[in-house]
């Protein structure tokens, strides 16, 4: 094997397939990257076993073959070196990369004892959408899930395919959101809907390596997922389990609705988190016949806060409820719109914040209990 490629396409390769790399010592190929040329162009993958990425990236090929050599000493090489022009080819099981001042080996493995890279076995039906779109999609429920030892089945984010539209879910326990994805946002050619868990992980890396300017494949069979466009493949293992019925703790209705501006809410959440509890807490209220919202904190060792807010109000008023800020926060900071409807529903409900002038999204939060 021979290849001449540039030091930007090998390392955005490298960079792609990087969190696929197993940190396991019990197959050391695993922290092996694949180099090989493929159909006249150069396949870079990596696999943990329970994820997978490809990356095919250009370069002049002079003589074809493969290798497999540890990935951190690699990528160490091509972020460091000072040319853009770089040679590798291999010598036995080492692979040679060589710039105009520099040269190296590097102890490898044959490439033919590299983990075979899974097949998707449904190749017929996929969903075709835009990928800023879909990344776009995905941010708005993801700080609502965390990966739990105890519950692994919500260790990652509910893809919901009803044919018509598409629901993205993710929840902890403590908070849960949810974003629709229309109809008109999507291509399909599945005649039946499913119900899959995408991994934690696996969801993030499809934010991270997949570029805007390409629309985004999904395809789906009964243990795996996976995303494609034309240069790049992530699949990975679904999560095993059923994901909890969550549409039964949505609140069908609401003593209240609070309209009010996004930043802000968000500005007195962040004051009054300087004056939190060990509980992260933050306080807010709303008075009979006041048309101000109170967001109130305070510490034994710090001292006290208040601020208010004009909202339009309606529905019963309130005494203290009390939430997680951090969660609080979480569930503002990814809404686009200027103002929010706020529906707050007592100590022991949860409560809903959506956008006013976008019914596809919501965040439920769970308040803190006090006694």
């Amino acid at each position: 094997m021979k290849v001449i490629i540039l030091k930007s396409n090998l390392k955005e390769a490298l960079m792609s397939v990087e969190k696929a790399i197993s940190e396991s010592g019990n197959l050391p190929i695993l922290k092996n990257v694949l180099f090989k040329t493929f159909n006249n162009r150069i396949k870079i993958a990596a696999t943990n076993l329970n994820l997978a990425v490809t990356k095919i990236t250009s370069g002049k090929i002079i003589e074809e073959g493969g290798i497999t050599v540890p990935f951190s000493t690699f990528y160490s090489l091509v972020n460091n070196s000072d040319n853009e022009r770089i040679t590798i080819e291999n010598d036995g099981n080492n692979l040679v990369f060589k710039t105009d001042n520099y040269s190296a080996k590097i102890q490898g493995i044959n490439h033919e004892e590299f983990p075979i890279i899974p097949k998707i076995d449904n190749e017929d039906n996929f969903i075709e959408i835009d990928t800023v779109l879909f990344k776009d999609a995905v941010m708005k429920v993801l700080n609502a899930a965390q990966i739990s030892e105890i519950r692994p089945e919500i260790s990652g984010v509910l893809f919901d395919f009803q044919t018509t539209l598409i629901k993205l879910v993710a929840t902890d326990a403590f908070r849960l959101a949810q974003k629709v994805i229309n109809t008109n946002q999507f291509k399909s050619n599945f005649n039946h809907g499913f119900k899959v868990t995408i991994p934690l992980r696996t969801i993030s890396e499809v934010i991270k390596i997949f570029p805007d300017n390409q629309p985004l494949k999904i395809y789906v069979d009964s243990s795996q997922i996976l995303f494609k466009n034309e240069d790049t493949e992530l699949i990975s293992r679904l999560i095993d389990g059923e994901y909890p019925d969550y549409e039964q703790i949505i609140p069908k209705d609401s003593s209240n609705e609070i309209v009010i501006n996004k930043d802000q809410l968000v500005n007195a959440i962040k004051l009054a988190s300087n004056f939190s509890g060990k509980t992260n807490d933050v306080r807010i209220k709303m008075n009979e016949g006041q048309k101000v919202l109170e967001v109130y904190s305070a510490n034994q060792y710090l001292g006290e806060n208040n601020y208010l807010i004009p909202v339009k109000f309606k529905g019963e008023s309130f005494e203290e409820v009390s939430f997680n800020w951090r969660y609080f926060l979480d569930g503002l900071k990814v809404v686009d719109h200027e103002n929010l409807i706020f529906c707050v529903n007592n100590n022991n409900k949860p409560s809903v914040i959506r956008p006013a002038e976008d019914a596809s999204y919501f965040y439920i939060l769970m308040p803190i209990k006090t006694v």
